[in-house]
C-alpha cells in the first residue's frame, strides 16, 4: 500500500539505469536531465508521484531490464531553470516485471507484480550481533583498501537496515553484484551478500597490486 492506503499501481513508469538502488524505506537522490524522464517526473508529479527503479541487463537505447526493481515515491524535488530536476526517491517494495507495456510516451512503462514482497512492508529483524560487527570490520578494511572514508561515528549510529541497504546502494560493485543485492530475500541475506561482495573486491585489488610488484 502507498502512504495514503491506496493500492500500489498495476503499471508504473520505470527509469532504467544502472547501479541505481531503491530499497523500501531508503532514499535515493536523482538529478534527472533527459527530456523523456523529464517528461517522465512531470507526469509523476501530477499523479502518484511513484516511479520505478529498474536496472538494464545491457546497454542500448532501449535495452531489457531485470525482472525485479524497486518503486519509489518522489519525496522532495527542485526544478531548474533550464528544466533538469534534482529529485529524492523513497523506497516503498520491490516488484516484478510482469511484461512491458506499449505506451505513448516517450518513458517505458510496466505492468508490475508486488506479491513477492510483501514483507518490504515491515522492518526487518535486527541483524545478528556478530554480523553486524563483521560488517563494521570488513567496511574499514575494505574503505581502506579503496582509499575511502566514511563518517564512521555515522556508521556507528546507522540501524542495521539504513547501514546495509545505504553499502549496497554506494558501494562500486557491478550491475550483477548490485541486483544480487537488491533480490535477496533478507536484511540478512543482503548482509551476507555485502560481506562477500567487499571481501571478494578487496580480495582482488590485493591480487592486482601483487601482480603488478
Amino acid at each position: 500500500m502507498t502512504e495514503d492506503d491506496d493500492p500500489l499501481p498495476e503499471s508504473i513508469p520505470v527509469f532504467p539505469l544502472t547501479g541505481a538502488l531503491v530499497f523500501p524505506r531508503g532514499t535515493l537522490p536523482l538529478h534527472i536531465f533527459e527530456p523523456r524522464y523529464r517528461a517522465m517526473i512531470r507526469d509523476a508529479l501530477g499523479g502518484h508521484r511513484l516511479i520505478g527503479m529498474a536496472q538494464p541487463r545491457a546497454d542500448g537505447e532501449r535495452p531489457p531490464l531485470y525482472d525485479i526493481g524497486g518503486l519509489g515515491r518522489i519525496s522532495q524535488f527542485s526544478e531548474t531553470p533550464d528544466g533538469r530536476f534534482l529529485i529524492s526517491l523513497t523506497g516503498i517494495c520491490r516488484f516484478r516485471i510482469r511484461t512491458e507495456l506499449t505506451v505513448a510516451t516517450p518513458y517505458r512503462q510496466v505492468a508490475v507484480d508486488y506479491d513477492e514482497f510483501l514483507s518490504d512492508a515491515l522492518e526487518p529483524p535486527a541483524l545478528a550481533p556478530a554480523v553486524r560487527a563483521a560488517m563494521e570490520s570488513e567496511l574499514k578494511d575494505y574503505l581502506d583498501a579503496k582509499n575511502l572514508s566514511a563518517d564512521w561515528a555515522a556508521v556507528i549510529d546507522a540501524d542495521d537496515e539504513g547501514l546495509i541497504n545505504t553499502l549496497s546502494c554506494v558501494c562500486p560493485f557491478s550491475a550483477v553484484e548490485k541486483q544480487a543485492l537488491l533480490e535477496a530475500a533478507t536484511l540478512a541475506e543482503r548482509a551476507d551478500a555485502l560481506l562477500a561482495f567487499m571481501r571478494f573486491d578487496r580480495a582482488a585489488d590485493d591480487d592486482s597490486e601483487t601482480r603488478l610488484q
